[in-house]
């Protein structure tokens, strides 16, 4: 691919995102300017919005990838994350916009009051942005250096922070929504001019199309049939890390920050409800498109192709420190001119786009996927310096007295410490599959935060002694459990399944229930009534 393309059209896309950014800038002066844009954002632009905050790296670049490497089961990621917005569209979008306020913490804090509750309510914020963000960073990484092999994965993640820190800093949640909007666009366009490409290839056969995934060559001369179940979730606990790997994309969404203060953003419960729609169509949209790129990256590209590529004296030199490679290698380096040492699924879109439109389409396409990064991690880092400057630092450190310039002043504090603690781990976690670890923390959101808002709003004796016991058992549970499980600790696992939701979702439950009767909290069961009202037909919310 040409560096010169690349650039061109990296240029274009942060320059346009920048004058978004100044313009939207004048309207970040207050609290409520740079959480929630003065709640004036429309039900079809926060449907956009919503749609760009989900179409995400791990989608674009993670689950094609899946697609194109187990078929079926990779497809699985696709469907489970749309059918979790139905549980956002019936149980959560509208009471979360009529009782909370900037964060998530205000609606579970609206009848479970104490400090507590606050507390932990922001630090599952926290932790929850955070390994989302290092998803996306790391997807950030893997398509700059395709593009730029001359910067590495590691700069490519520090300037993406960087851009990301410009869009939030000085431009709020305004400039981070029309972001999300721009690139939800340029997301669709791409996947349908690809999705077009694939179709043309097969001389717009969708037959002729299956049947070539239905024999896919694998590594050492063998074949697979995508369209089968049974090549990503195999083995004795295949079943069981389908099942729970379903359970948490099915919840997750509910607990995502990032996606629930998009419903504060909006003027009315309507308007919430209008986007959770507008977004779920375009979202469906979007996954339909998925499948045809993933499949096409299999058939046209090839599995074995999907990777960095090393090019003349970068291959030599790898083959020369590899000698027991090197009759495979070398054979490569004849037949393609390049080699690829280490497959890479991130790469199966960029990949597609530079077999079927050149560098061109390539330069394009994985622009729009950095484009896509950047979106959902402004997102991610308005989410979590809510938390830590509105929960902890403005309602607990300052009980409530601190003023606007001292609370915008740590909310941009806060979106510098995240964005480098992000960094930090991103580059730790290069290699990763993004789908795949997104997977995971749609797990913990599951476990930590959806029991706590269903039981809050639904639940008449539920207490803060419960919250605080189903937010900390559900973020303990699912994140030991991937400490020890294969992605932790390989073939040394204690728990052998990947996804931890089977077991952490339900363990977040139980100990909100139990918490709840071992803390009883008579004023929080009085409180029940007026949130149902407010919740229901909002009278009293924020306006």
């Amino acid at each position: 691919m040409r560096t010169q393309e690349t650039l061109v059209m990296f240029g274009i896309f942060v320059g346009i995102t920048l004058v978004v950014t100044y313009l939207a800038a004048g309207q970040s002066t207050t609290s409520r300017g740079f959480y929630t844009a003065h709640r004036r954002i429309g039900g079809l632009q926060n449907g956009w919005a919503i749609a760009g905050d989900y179409m995400s790296a791990a989608s674009f670049l993670g689950i094609t990838g899946l697609v194109a490497f187990y078929g079926f089961d990779g497809f699985m990621y696709a469907t489970g994350a749309f059918v979790g917005f139905l549980v956002v569209l019936l149980l959560v979008a509208e009471q979360l916009r009529n009782t909370g306020k900037y964060t998530m913490a205000d609606l579970i804090s609206f009848r479970l009051r104490g400090r507590n509750v606050r507390a932990v309510a922001a630090l599952s914020t926290l932790v929850i942005s955070i390994f989302y963000m290092i998803a996306q960073m790391v997807g950030g990484g893997a398509v700059v250096h395709l593009l730029l092999p001359q910067l590495s994965d590691i700069v490519a993640i520090v300037v993406v922070a960087a851009l990301m820190l410009t869009y939030v800093f000085f431009g709020g949640m305004l400039a981070t929504t029309w972001v999300q909007v721009i690139k939800a666009g340029l997301l669709l366009v791409s996947s349908v001019i690809l999705s077009a490409l694939v179709l043309v290839h097969f001389n717009f056969s969708i037959g002729a199309m299956l049947q070539a995934a239905s024999a896919v060559h694998k590594a050492a001369g063998a074949s697979a049939n995508l369209l089968n179940p049974g090549l990503l979730f195999i083995g004795s606990v295949g079943a069981w890390n389908l099942l729970s790997f379903s359970l948490s994309q099915a919840l997750g969404t509910a607990g995502l920050p990032h996606v629930l203060i998009r419903f504060f953003t909006v003027p009315s419960a309507n308007a919430a409800r209008r986007s959770v729609a507008w977004a779920m169509v375009l979202i469906g949209i979007f996954y339909v498109l998925i499948s045809f790129m993933g499949l096409g990256a299999a058939t046209i590209v090839g599995e074995q192709q999907i990777g960095t590529r090393l090019y003349a004296g970068q291959a030599i030199s790898y083959i020369a420190h590899h000698p027991e490679q090197a009759d495979k290698l070398n054979a490569d380096l004849v037949a393609n001119n390049y080699i690829v040492p280490k497959q890479d699924s991130n790469l199966a879109v960029p990949l597609l786009a530079a077999h079927l439109g050149g560098s061109m389409l390539a330069a394009f396409v994985s622009a729009v996927a950095f484009a896509t990064i950047l979106a959902v991690v402004a997102g991610l880092t308005i989410a979590a310096s809510s938390a830590f400057a509105h929960d902890i630092w403005f309602n607990l450190v300052r009980d409530g007295k601190g003023d606007e310039t001292e609370n915008l002043y740590v909310a941009r504090a806060t979106a510098v410490v995240v964005a480098v603690i992000s960094a930090v781990l991103s580059i730790s976690l290069r290699g990763y599959n993004v789908g795949f670890l997104v997977g995971l923390i749609f797990a913990v959101a599951a476990s930590a935060n959806v029991p706590v808002i269903l039981l809050s709003l639904w639940w008449k004796r539920f207490s803060g002694g419960g919250a605080i016991a189903g937010m900390l058992g559900g973020l303990a549970s699912s994140i030991g459990l991937i400490a020890i499980s294969p992605v932790g600790m390989g073939p040394h696992a204690i728990f052998p399944i990947e996804n931890p939701g089977i077991v952490s979702i339900p363990v977040g439950f139980v100990c909100a229930i139990i918490g709840t009767l071992v803390a009883p909290d008579r004023e929080a069961q009085e409180m029940f009534g007026q949130l149902q009202v407010r919740a229901v037909t909002g009278l009293g919310a924020e306006i």
